[in-house]
């Protein structure tokens, strides 16, 4: 939506391109380093004057993790309105890139200069986060989409190149943050035995440093590269030319309209579960890795935060693969229900792999399981997230009528806002106070075996209903006739879309 559009390419791109996919690549490292190391914080004690944790319970720890990273996906559904109403998409990300700062900076103070105020300090610094996040999340990437006319050929590579920058800086979070958390640390001798003591305020203050360099760069380079992208309301515009054209008349939705809403609202209930699932990555599963996991290699302790990379690293690894499989399969590639599916059955084998980890523990909580069965379950889980993910938002894209079509946005992003939530409830079973490590161990199996099992048996009931769903698509499942290089390039920009929007 703007006026100018900014002149000269960097490898067949507009070089503003480059500057979407730099910024988000820190905000991304910024998000995915606090988020890794979030529920360790809370429940690493309070040692001595430098004490640097908040002693929360895995239960209380796992449902805050839930509640914020439902209101993570809420949040940009009202910054996306006040960037598109009020603010535009460039101030929103400057106004929400300030506040993401802001919070990771309030959550990287240190517990001696708060003084009874850590815990009041940390939910002010959640919140600001929160805010911030909203205003980001939903416009940087419909930046990348404006910088090409209607049409153009370059918009699904251009989301390619933009979802590397997200994994990228994802990947890079785990390590980084492991290294601030574990470098500015101390031994302390506690009851006579010596501790070491992570301080996990570092780790926040890294990500507030990576949030900055994402607003620095896009400040000093945004004008220049973007034009005029960005800086006028998008909703503004778009009202006046329909008033213009006199387009003020609603249309009542037709049968078909409305069956197709239909089929956004069955597999939002699917979505929903999936992704309760999968998000115990960054709760309960971050908790078994940290407690329950040996993670030496010879005298090398891999740092808890490195497993959270792995799903970053396995998409931009495997993200090319799986799309070249359902290109390769041709006519057998399976339908949209059908692979939201197979996500489920790949998330249930996931948890397969964690069941394992807690049978070879036998019970016995001061017996650690092999790290092998962490990397195993992350792989099948990204295996699942590569088939249905990038499928949810490209389904509501096409099913959606035109009228309503941010209103059917919204309402995947609240089924994914209720699914983070719900997996945070379901990973705070794993105990509340007094539950001894073997009694959490018992839990934790619990909660692996019922999502695994629910993964599967919604898998195989969606898979009994793919035929219907289809039906009630009425034809927009069928694609154009395209060559083999132009179909692997839009799955893989499906997959890329996705990215941009959920991460």
């Amino acid at each position: 939506m703007s006026v100018t559009k900014p002149q000269g390419t960097m490898l067949g791109h507009p070089k503003g391109l480059f500057l979407l996919f730099t910024t988000e690549l820190w905000e991304r490292f910024s998000y995915y380093a606090m988020r890794a190391i979030l529920v360790l914080y809370l429940v690493d004690k309070v040692q001595g004057e430098g004490g640097h944790g908040l002693g929360w319970t895995g239960a209380e720890a796992i449902s805050l993790y839930g509640t914020f990273t439902g209101l993570v996906f809420l949040t940009p559904l009202i910054g996306g309105w006040l960037a598109d109403n009020i603010l535009g998409q460039r101030k929103a990300i400057y106004i929400g890139g300030a506040l993401m700062a802001a919070g990771q900076f309030i959550l990287a103070a240190p517990h001696s200069w708060v003084p009874g105020l850590e815990v009041t300090a940390f939910y002010i610094g959640l919140g600001t986060l929160i805010l911030g996040n909203g205003l980001f999340k939903p416009n940087i990437s419909t930046m990348v989409g404006d910088l090409y006319e209607e049409g153009d050929n370059r918009r699904d590579g251009a989301f390619t190149i933009f979802y590397m920058g997200i994994n990228i800086g994802a990947a890079l979070s785990g390590f980084v943050v492991a290294w601030a958390y574990t470098q500015f640390g101390h031994a302390e001798v506690i009851n006579g035995t010596e501790v070491f003591i992570n301080n996990w305020q570092a780790g926040f203050f890294c990500a507030g440093v990576g949030m900055v360099c994402s607003l620095i760069i896009q400040f000093l380079f945004a004008q220049k590269l973007l034009g005029d992208i960005g800086t006028v309301p998008a909703a503004k515009l778009e009202i006046q030319k329909a008033a213009a054209k006199g387009n003020t008349h609603k249309e009542p939705l037709t049968q078909i309209e409305r069956d197709r809403i239909k089929v956004i609202m069955v597999m939002g209930l699917f979505t929903v579960i999936f992704w309760a699932g999968f998000e115990q990555a960054g709760g309960l599963m971050n908790l078994f890795t940290n407690d329950f996991t040996d993670r030496t290699i010879g005298t090398f302790e891999v740092p808890t935060t490195w497993f959270q990379s792995l799903n970053a690293m396995f998409i931009v690894i495997f993200a090319p693969v799986v799309a070249t499989i359902w290109i390769k399969l041709g006519k057998n590639e399976p339908n949209s229900p059908v692979k939201f599916a197979l996500g489920l059955i790949l998330l249930g084998i996931g948890f397969l792999f964690m069941i394992g980890a807690v049978l070879e523990m036998g019970g016995d909580a001061s017996v650690k399981s092999s790290m092998w069965w962490l990397v195993g379950a992350y792989f099948f889980h990204t295996m699942g997230e590569l088939c249905l993910s990038p499928i949810g938002l490209s389904m509501v894209t096409k099913l959606a009528p035109l009228r309503i079509a941010s209103l059917m946005m919204g309402a995947w992003f609240l089924f994914m806002a209720v699914a983070n939530k719900v997996g945070g409830v379901v990973g705070s079973l794993i105990g509340s106070h007094g539950a001894s490590k073997e009694e959490q161990l018992v839990n934790a199996m619990s909660i692996f075996s019922g999502i695994a099992i629910t993964a599967a048996i919604s898998g195989i009931i969606l898979y009994f209903m793919a035929d219907k769903l289809v039906d009630w698509m009425h034809g927009a499942e069928d694609k154009a006739p395209r060559s083999e290089e132009q179909a692997l390039e839009e799955e893989i920009a499906i997959t890329a879309e996705h990215e941009a929007i959920r991460r």
